[in-house]
């Protein structure tokens, strides 16, 4: 899953990493006055990271989404780690992996753009050959989810004037939807469905140009707010149920109920019927759908899978490996400042999303051994060496420390 980050200015050279989306991974920038040690809050509401202030919160892409995206490499901060720890920003390996995780999770900027590219090209192919059967191997369900992730998180950069991390996530939205269209155009996503999906897509993009460069009504952007809230918790339930048809009725029930829970909550929100308490749940709704959504693609990537394996080849191997690797580069930076929804989010997508369909592709001998023994060895390795070095990093004597500080706290 692409992991997304918030990256919060503490004055001089110190960012808070916040991660949170699952498709890719980005960083906006929230410019603020130096803070005193303890943690910062982050301002906002329905921001992809959820309750303002919170730690631990989601990546996604992503997104995973995944999913899609930037992330601007910055240092750890105290405020951001494990209290007590034996080498607080104090040893040379601390400060040696501080920096090296930040730089690896800035590097995931290239998979992350590079991910849709091969599937595009493969997909051309095969609509040139006439071979329309093979685009069924893509789930549109799946690639719809990472779409409305990265317009969601386009809107929240857009918010914070954040040109990079909007850039990026317009280039996920775009992409994402070049597959939708060449599946429509295989007849694997219904022709109904890619036009409501073109009209929103279509008006997004333009709310938030408008939006960005202040020609657009305030009022106009809190109804865009409240209506891609909506429409995620709608949509996610809906897509959810939709994967298991026909093992389970086809139904719009699950989609109707969330969409009446949406609206109410949406409506107790702006007329202020909410506690303090229940403000924030609501600020945290649209962060957990972009989050699930990014989550949800690599299980309904699996399960189409195993539904269809004779249509396995439509799946590119290195979209694959670039899903992998994206998603990868975000676990020793999640472990390190002990994010536990972004470590979640972040192995949840490299394992099922990355790995996951690399082992079917090699089951159904789509891709050599040779190609699935590198990607097994360079992915226990990479995992192993976050472990270890994390642990050396904070003087710690087992890696399992790490793991356990990440999931209970030091």
């Amino acid at each position: 899953m692409e992991a997304k980050t918030i990256a919060t200015s503490l004055g001089g050279d110190r960012l808070l990493i916040l991660p949170n989306s699952p498709r890719s991974s980005f960083a906006p920038t929230i410019r603020c006055s130096r803070l005193p040690q303890k943690r910062a809050s982050i301002g906002g509401t329905a921001s992809p990271s959820g309750v303002n202030g919170y730690r631990g919160l989601s990546l996604t892409r992503r997104n995973p989404i995944v999913s899609t995206r930037r992330l601007v490499p910055a240092r750890a901060i105290e405020s951001d780690l494990p209290q007590g720890s034996s080498g607080l920003g104090k040893t040379k390996e601390y400060e040696e992996w501080d920096s090296w995780t930040a730089k690896f999770s800035g590097g995931a900027n290239i998979p992350f753009l590079m991910l849709q590219l091969p599937q595009i090209i493969l997909n051309s192919q095969n609509l040139l050959a006439g071979n329309n059967t093979a685009l069924s191997a893509v789930p549109w369900l799946g690639m719809l989810t990472g779409l409305l992730g990265n317009l969601s998180l386009l809107s929240y950069f857009a918010k914070k004037r954040e040109k990079e991390a909007a850039v990026v996530q317009t280039l996920g939205v775009i992409s994402t939807y070049i597959v939708l269209a060449q599946l429509t155009m295989a007849e694997a996503m219904p022709l109904k469905y890619f036009v409501a999906t073109s009209a929103v897509v279509t008006m997004g993009l333009i709310l938030n140009c408008l939006f960005y460069f202040d020609k657009l009504n305030r009022t106009l952007w809190r109804l865009w707010e409240d209506f891609i809230t909506i429409g995620g918790l709608s949509v996610l339930p809906q897509i959810m149920w939709s994967t298991f048809v026909p093992l389970v009725p086809d139904s719009i029930l699950p989609g109707t109920t969330a969409f009446v829970i949406a609206v109410a909550a949406v409506i107790l929100a702006r007329t202020g019927k909410l506690s303090e308490k229940g403000l924030r749940f609501f600020a945290s709704l649209s962060g957990w759908t972009a989050t699930l959504m990014f989550m949800w693609m690599p299980v309904s990537q699996m399960w189409t899978n195993f539904l269809n394996p004779e249509n396995i080849k439509g799946l590119s191997a290195i979209t694959m490996v670039l899903a992998m690797m994206g998603n990868g580069l975000m676990i020793p930076r999640a472990l390190f400042i002990r994010d536990l929804m972004w470590f979640t989010g972040s192995m949840w997508a490299t394992l099922f999303y990355g790995y996951g369909n690399i082992l079917c592709l090699y089951m159904f001998n789509c891709t050599s051994q040779s190609f699935f023994a590198a990607a097994t060895i360079g992915l226990i390795s990479w995992i192993g060496l976050a472990l270890w070095r994390d642990a050396m990093a904070y003087g710690h004597n087992s890696p399992f420390r790490s793991l356990k500080e990440l999931v209970f706290g030091p």
